[in-house]
């Protein structure tokens, strides 16, 4: 009698189960290191954008103009004293915060103001208060246990400042003057 070798059905079963769990935990923690790496996209944005803001304000004494949740600063024209809403995340002079006095661009504050690395459903927002004297930049985090999330609480951060729909924004870059949940605004 000829004997086969083989795997039994009983042991395909485990090894197929096997590589399923592992395949599992892979993916979770691949999404959630993409899901950080998002989130400190988002905060260097925001960072970064605060201090551009600074520079202009130490240029002009004022923060640029804001228009819904944009910059009016792409660009801005110093001889007028108003700016063009700066597209997120646009192209060329659209999403360029620059000033000029007419003749052409002074300062370049930012080259290109960027857009959420979430896509479309999440975006940023900018607030200048009626004096332009504060400012506040919003994001929303995906990562719920981050501990820089306004008021530390990622979920409800106590604030109705919506990025996106209904969802609400839960980090923010503020000038100094100000916070995230400022009510003078």
């Amino acid at each position: 009698m000829k004997k086969i070798l083989g795997f039994t059905l009983v042991e395909l079963l485990i090894v197929m189960a096997i590589l399923g769990i592992l395949a599992t935990l892979m993916m979770g923690g691949y999404r959630a290191s993409q899901m950080r790496g998002r989130d400190t996209a988002r905060k260097s944005d925001l960072k970064q954008l605060s201090n551009s803001l600074e520079l202009f304000y130490s240029d002009y004494g004022k923060y640029p103009a804001g228009s819904g949740t944009q910059i009016a600063a792409c660009p801005y024209d110093s001889t007028t004293g108003s700016g063009t809403v700066c597209v997120w995340g646009g192209t060329g002079n659209s999403s360029e915060f620059r000033d000029t006095d007419g003749s052409g661009t002074k300062t370049t504050y930012f080259k290109q103001v960027p857009t959420d690395p979430g896509g479309n459903t999440n975006y940023y927002v900018y607030e200048v208060n009626s004096v332009r004297s504060k400012f506040r930049l919003y994001a929303r985090l995906e990562n719920t246990q981050d501990k820089n999330c306004i008021n530390g609480n990622c979920v409800n951060p106590g604030i109705s400042i919506t990025c996106g729909g209904t969802t609400l924004c839960n980090y923010a870059a503020t000038s100094t003057n100000t916070s995230p949940t400022d009510s003078s605004f």
